[in-house]
């Protein structure tokens, strides 16, 4: 298993980063390698991403939901095999610290290498600083959904 974790601090409120990021259709706009993302219902997306001249596709479900706070996730099928959490931490009125860690199972040697060489905190780093640069351009976010999802077991 690799893991990934990344941090980015954005110039806006906490509620407009948090509400972005509940926006997984727009994922694309930010995210390289991601094709496209349907929002199947509250808790379910089904992903397309190529990377590498390779496609994917994967269904993930939301674990765990807390508005202005977290959002969790983890793939249950598919060509990934992955779990991650995005916290959100004010750091001031408009200035917002976004988190992003993702655990992952590299398949075949070019991801085993890509992990081993870093290139997958490469590419999250370089996402942050999209999703950084589209949230701030923007000045607000495209929608949100403040829905809560209690983490299995509560």
């Amino acid at each position: 298993m690799s893991t990934v974790t990344e941090s980015v601090d954005v110039n806006v409120p906490i509620s407009t980063a948090y509400n972005q990021w509940t926006q997984f259709e727009d994922f694309p706009k930010f995210m390289d390698g991601v094709e496209s993302i349907t929002q199947i219902n509250d808790t379910r997306t089904h992903w397309v991403t190529k990377v590498a001249g390779q496609t994917r596709e994967f269904d993930a479900e939301i674990t765990e939901q807390h508005p202005d706070e977290r959002v969790a996730w983890r793939s249950t099928g598919g060509d990934t095999k992955h779990a991650g959490v995005v916290t959100f931490h004010r750091l001031a009125d408009a200035e917002t610290r976004v988190t992003i860690q993702l655990d992952w199972e590299p398949e075949g040697i070019a991801e085993k290498v890509g992990s081993v060489i870093g290139a997958d905190s490469f590419q999250v780093k370089a996402d942050a600083k999209r999703f950084k640069e589209f949230i701030e351009n923007r000045g607000g976010e495209t929608g949100s959904w403040r829905g809560d999802i209690a983490r299995p077991g509560a």
